[in-house]
């Protein structure tokens, strides 16, 4: 299993062909008290690094992007309920989407943990 960060604060974690996508615990942070969450359509293709979500929190609305190529294949629907579950387990329950990769080695332009704490400490 590898896990992989962008410089816009998206986490993929890769098991096998799929990809499960959502926010960092810092963008979580940054963004305060998440209130909705809007999900990309099943069987959607979406493209590295064009918006395939949205999150919206009681300071502002955010793009989420996809962090590799691929297509929709769930989508985490306890988020329409329980859109909080971004906050409290942003890099866990809290995922956004999985997808289908198309081309894993768009997977080896992105970070990995410790280049993101690098990444996050810099903008501070």
């Amino acid at each position: 299993m590898t896990v992989k960060y962008t410089k816009d604060h998206e986490w993929v974690r890769v098991e096998g062909d799929t990809a499960t996508v959502g926010v960092s615990d810092y963008a979580q942070s940054q963004l305060g008290d998440v209130v909705f969450v809007e999900l990309p359509e099943l069987g959607r293709s979406v493209e590295q690094g064009k918006e395939a979500a949205v999150v919206e929190s009681v300071k502002a609305a955010s793009e989420v992007f996809a962090p590799v190529s691929g297509e929709v294949v769930a989508v985490n629907e306890a988020l329409a309920d329980d859109p909080s579950m971004v906050n409290a387990a942003a890099e866990g329950g809290g995922w956004f989407f999985k997808l289908r990769l198309s081309n894993p080695s768009e997977l080896d332009a992105l970070m990995d943990e410790a280049a993101y704490k690098d990444f996050v400490e810099g903008l501070h």
